[in-house]
């Protein structure tokens, strides 16, 4: 049984990993840090995880064997350091090993990379497209919520090359993808019956979503991408519209069109746990509370145009679920365990 920590519980993302470490068969949750709980027991902070006898400590005690963190960006480098220095397991969900050019960091998040001589090992822990990088790693950078809808959409047909990578990425996130500080825009008056566009200057996943779809394409190239993020009143789930020009004879014309595409990538995701090529456009609901991500794949011929959709638990297969999948294959485990629960429904 490893033992793991969790450095912030007390965000989303670090609740969410507790509840799903709970009833992982072959790891044990031992201490918890949060600066606004610090002192406190975990089920008074969080009553849904009354089930844990743990205290909000500042710091992590002695004797984890995995580390996880769900701190804000810059903190969370900072804070892992020395466990990634004493060779634990680390998985960091934060976005400060996510980018590989610490001179892209430094002009997204506004301040320098506290360690950058570490990104170069860092691996991008998108498990259907990393895992023989991510079975021998000792730190993962945990992927952005919406940087996971996009690239599993698109990546198929990327790697294919029926598209060529002039990239539109719509989404739409529920409210808890913001996190729990407080915001005016996140209040329910504010947010409920009403959809918002933002971002539209530059969001901080752009990057990130170009670094991996120009892995997926030839000699490094990188697209051009449009990203426009959409906040919508539900607390969790992102839904994500992916457009790309389809390059001329790429696929026939038509239901041969169709069915071509359908089995590219059918075949891409057959043997992935987590990804589903389904037959309708999915909606967010039928993710929820999984490590689901549902991807439907489509033509628009008449424009041209590929149109793949996704849909995904932002707290899990957008962060805590994702996490654990990745520790399940660095420690060498089955990578569906303690991942295999459905979606809720209604």
């Amino acid at each position: 049984m490893v033992k793991v920590g969790i450095l912030g519980v007390t965000g989303y993302a670090g609740a969410e990993l507790a509840r799903l470490l709970r009833l992982h068969p072959q790891a044990r949750l031992v201490a918890v840090t949060g600066r606004s709980g610090a002192g406190r027991p975990l089920a008074e902070v969080f009553p849904h995880l009354a089930s844990y006898d743990l205290t909000v400590r500042e710091e992590l005690e002695e004797g984890v064997e995995v580390v996880f963190s769900a701190l804000p960006h810059a903190a969370s480098a900072q804070a892992l350091l020395p466990y990634i220095r004493a060779g634990l397991p680390v998985i960091d969900l934060s976005a400060d090993f996510r980018l590989s050019d610490p001179a892209e960091y430094a002009r997204w998040y506004g301040v320098q990379h506290p360690a950058p001589e570490l990104l170069a090992e860092a691996v991008y822990g998108l498990t259907e497209l990393h895992r023989q990088a991510v079975r021998s790693a000792r730190l993962v950078a945990n992927p952005g919520c919406y940087p996971t809808g996009a690239v599993l959409a698109l990546a198929p047909a990327l790697q294919a090359g029926i598209v060529t990578p002039e990239v539109v990425v719509d989404a739409k996130s529920g409210v808890s993808g913001a996190g729990r500080t407080l915001g005016l825009p996140y209040h329910y008056s504010e947010a409920n019956e009403s959809v918002a566009a933002y971002g539209l200057g530059g969001h901080r996943h752009q990057p990130e979503m170009a670094q991996e779809l120009s892995r997926l394409l030839p000699d490094g190239q990188r697209p051009r991408l449009t990203f426009v993020p959409h906040l919508v009143p539900m607390t969790r789930g992102i839904l994500t519209t992916c457009y790309a020009p389809l390059r001329p004879g790429a696929l026939p014309s038509g239901e041969g069109g169709r069915r071509a595409l359908w089995e590219l990538y059918r075949d891409f995701y057959r043997h992935e746990p987590f990804v589903q090529v389904v037959a309708t456009p999915p909606s967010t609901k039928q993710a929820l509370g999984s490590n689901l991500c549902l991807v439907y794949p489509a033509l628009d011929e008449a424009a041209g145009r590929l149109v793949a959709v996704s849909a995904l638990d932002n707290l899990v297969k957008g962060a805590a679920g994702q996490a654990v999948q990745n520790m399940n294959v660095m420690l060498g485990l089955p990578e569906s365990m303690g991942l295999e629960m459905p979606a809720l429904y209604p």
